[in-house]
């Protein structure tokens, strides 16, 4: 093939492919779904994964402190790397940059993709159990003991004290209640992926 009829090649169905940017000074990570199966590169790292071989996919929501609103796919598959695919990815120094449509429409399509093939992949969601109910206890009993002492604040009249306490709780549970509501642990259907876990 030419370097003409390389330039006319239609570009891949929207979805197919996917890249971001782990680590500042890290190399990229791009994944392209290909008929073969999943292709992937990082530096000097490649190689192309048989959708019939992948026999895990998680994904979670997993915030950073550079961005609150990161979603993460994770894939297991015999004879491959792990690999880890989130929704954002660095920019600059200062700033990592959210990619949800992109991130979704390319997991959507490697669902789409397991499907086809007929894998025999297990689909999981959230975060793993051992680590997910104990979390959500401390969660739970740091929620009942701030509340604690708002009431106590309140009785010994101390109103701003118990207001600055109110104001951090309620911070506390928005942010921990939807990392945990989105985390649940379980299973699904590959024809059904979790749209709480796709942005």
């Amino acid at each position: 093939m030419d370097s003409s009829e390389s330039e006319n090649a239609p570009p891949p169905p929207q979805g197919e492919t996917y890249t971001y940017r782990a680590s500042l000074l890290g190399a990229p990570f791009s994944f392209r779904l290909t008929d073969e199966g999943l292709a992937f590169e990082a530096g000097r790292r490649a190689g192309l994964i048989p959708y019939q071989a992948i026999s895990r996919l998680r994904l979670s929501f997993k915030p950073s402190s550079m961005q609150s609103g990161r979603y993460v796919g994770e894939i297991w598959a015999a004879d491959a790397p792990k690999l880890t695919i989130f929704s954002s990815s660095w920019k600059s120094m200062m700033i990592q940059e959210r990619q949800n449509p992109a991130y979704s429409a390319f997991i959507a399509a490697l669902h789409r993709r397991l499907l086809a093939a007929g894998a025999k992949t297990q689909f999981e969601r959230g975060s793993v159990p051992v680590l997910y109910w104990p979390g959500l206890a401390v969660f739970v009993s740091v929620s009942l003991g701030m509340a604690v002492l708002i009431v106590r604040a309140l009785q010994v009249d101390a109103k701003a004290g118990a207001a600055f306490i109110g104001a951090f709780l309620a911070l506390f549970l928005w942010q921990g209640g939807n990392f945990f509501r989105r985390n649940r642990p379980g299973t699904y259907r590959a024809d059904a992926p979790p749209a709480d876990l796709l942005p």
